[in-house]
């Protein structure tokens, strides 16, 4: 693999890649076991989003050799490996975001010995010297860490700069693409290098490199304008019916390649996320269903059945929660008796990845009870939303350990001080919990930004899509409709209800910000609405929205002539996609249909995925 990285990107970047030599212990260590297996074809057009996708992959590789108990990655060399390319990466990692790179970081500060160096056992002055210029560079990553800042002023003494070099760089998007190019056709399936830490780190600060040359070179895309969406009026039962056919029959026509049936994603590359997501829209039209449409139901769940990796994930190689998430619904919205087996082995899959002791963490750690894309590694709303959604669909019940950690992780992205006293420093800044009720998208994050207090405190600002993914997790975890953290949740929705934007958002930089994750918004919207139960929904204004009708309204009025929906207002999230906003749109329609009884989880068997629009 080397081999590649010296012709790509000369041997001047390569010494910042490959230290002289490894340290004896490393050298003494059996290759660590590995998935194996050539990695899937790189696709004909790499771009800079996709390479870190493929960096996630292999960060996500080598967060699984992360030990809990020594809080290392082996010997000192692959340590400071893995924190210089998680740190490098487009994610940029810093202490704080979990175990895997604080108690990393901490492990190598405790091993600088009495002279300011860091040695393996055994080890001569001169491989001393390498060994600690290699965990200098990843200390120099985590500055401003009061340990960090006093093993680096020791390091001075001893000749040590301030200079962070950083991954390699071509400086030349082509090469650079060319590089990333090179490296992920010798990756192996599991999104490792040679199946060791070492090289698997080394790769990824050499792919990190050239997403940063690929990514400055990308062009900027133009400030969008505004398109508000078309006016609506509330449609009945044969109206949402006629909509969501006219959806299906899009997908249907629509598959990655048309000889190859069940398979979605974008232009004529499948993928299992959008497949799972597809497949579980399609399932939702009632049966009988058109020949076109069952066809690719069938074929898509067999496509996501053989998908099924030895520890119960169910992914083509990316963002193993969402897409194991994504498989399970459609797999158990299916309904299949000769899927249970294979859903009980998803499902514990999804326990283990969440964030609790068994990975390192502890209940005070921001992210206790949460779980991450399975790609970046810092747990998020959205993606517990879906975790516990799929767990609620395998029967799990409410009751669970794994609904009660998630329930601390939930409390700690509202903004309600009495359940939320989360403090954290984020930049200099310090960033705690509001008061309005709503939620964010992570404990001290917010894709729609923050609201800056006079004092200069930070509150991360609460919006639609996770205010709705909030509650209907409250219902997940039991919570019944009169718990007062559910009760804030739902003032804040019944005052910012709206069909025409994903509200909470700050329109005043970027007037498309509102419609960000729209069609995703409205999917979580109408989940969580079924489950909690109530028919019509009273704004802020006193207005009364019998709100099944008026979101089919809104679904038909946004349908377009092929039978589709898109986002046009903001591609983000993949919602300019086609195929996966019409995934959504049929799942908001299906949620919206009438029901001849719609019970509050929480409130009636709350061991059951209540009402949900996506089981039923």
């Amino acid at each position: 693999m080397f081999r590649t990285i010296q012709l790509l990107v000369g041997p001047l970047a390569l010494a910042l890649l490959v230290s002289p030599c490894g340290s004896p212990a490393l050298a003494a260590q059996e290759p660590l076991p590995s998935a194996g297996g050539a990695a899937p074809a790189v696709p004909a057009q790499l771009t800079a989003d996709r390479v870190a996708d493929e960096i996630d992959l292999s960060i996500r590789w080598l967060r699984t050799r992360f030990d809990p108990k020594t809080g290392t990655y082996g010997a000192l060399e692959p340590t400071a490996a893995v924190l210089s390319a998680i740190a490098s990466s487009p994610r940029r990692y810093r202490y704080h975001d979990g175990p895997f790179v604080g108690r990393a970081v901490d492990a190598l500060v405790a091993a600088q010995d009495e002279d300011g160096w860091f040695r393996e056992a055994g080890a001569d002055d001169e491989t001393a010297k390498i060994t600690t210029e290699v965990v200098h560079q990843a200390l120099l990553s985590f500055r401003g860490v009061p340990s960090v800042d006093r093993a680096l002023l020791r390091l001075v003494d001893l000749g040590f700069g301030d200079e962070l070099k950083g991954p390699p760089r071509s400086r030349d998007a082509k090469a650079a693409a060319e590089l990333a190019r090179a490296l992920l056709a010798e990756r192996r399936s599991d999104g490792s290098f040679d199946g060791g830490v070492l090289e698997t780190a080394r790769a990824v600060s050499a792919l990190s490199g050239a997403h940063r040359d690929m990514a400055e070179a990308a062009p900027r895309a133009a400030a969008r304008e505004v398109q508000p969406l078309p006016p609506f009026s509330a449609a009945d039962q044969a109206k949402l019916s006629e909509t969501q056919l006219r959806g299906a029959r899009f997908l249907a026509n629509n598959p990655a390649k048309p000889e190859v049936p069940g398979r979605f994603g974008v232009g004529n590359e499948a993928d299992a996320g959008i497949t799972a997501m597809v497949v579980g829209a399609l399932l939702t039209v009632p049966a009988p269903r058109p020949e076109e449409v069952q066809r690719h139901v069938d074929a898509g769940l067999a496509w996501l059945r053989s998908l099924q990796q030895e520890d119960g994930s169910i992914h083509d190689g990316r963002l193993a929660n969402y897409v194991t998430s994504a498989a399970m619904m459609a797999l158990a919205k299916n309904g299949a008796e000769e899927d249970v087996p294979r859903l009980l082995k998803a499902r514990a899959f999804l326990q283990r990845l969440q964030a609790d002791g068994d990975e390192g963490y502890d209940e005070s750690h921001r992210y206790w009870g949460g779980v991450g894309y399975g790609g970046d590694e810092r747990p998020d709303l959205s993606n517990l939303q879906m975790a516990l959604e799929a767990l609620a669909a395998t029967g799990l019940e409410s009751e669970d350990e794994t609904f009660q950690r998630a329930l601390v992780f939930l409390q700690r992205t509202q903004n309600r001080t009495e359940s939320n006293d989360l403090v954290l420093t984020e930049d200099g800044a310090t960033v705690r919990s509001g008061n309005d009720g709503g939620a964010a998208y992570a404990p001290g994050e917010s894709k729609a930004g923050f609201l800056e207090l006079p004092d200069g405190t930070k509150v991360p600002r609460s919006y639609g899509s996770m205010t709705y993914a909030l509650l209907r997790g409250y219902l997940f975890a039991g919570l019944p409709k009169t718990d007062p953290r559910v009760q804030a949740a739902w003032k804040w929705l019944t005052e910012n209800y709206t069909l025409d934007v994903n509200p909470g958002f700050d329109t005043a930089r970027d007037a498309t910000a509102a419609y960000q994750g729209l069609f995703y918004y409205f999917a979580s919207m109408a989940k969580a609405l079924d489950a909690f139960g109530e028919e019509v929904i009273v704004d802020g204004g006193g207005v009364p929205h019998p709100w099944r009708s008026e979101l089919a309204g809104r679904m038909a009025a946004m349908q377009r002539p092929d039978g589709s929906w898109i986002n046009l207002n903001s591609p983000r999230w993949w919602e300019g996609n086609p195929v996966l906003a019409t995934a959504y749109a049929l799942v908001v329609l299906d949620a919206a249909s009438p029901r001849a009884v719609a019970p509050a989880a929480g409130d009636a068997d709350k061991n059951a995925p209540a009402g949900d629009g996506a089981n039923g």
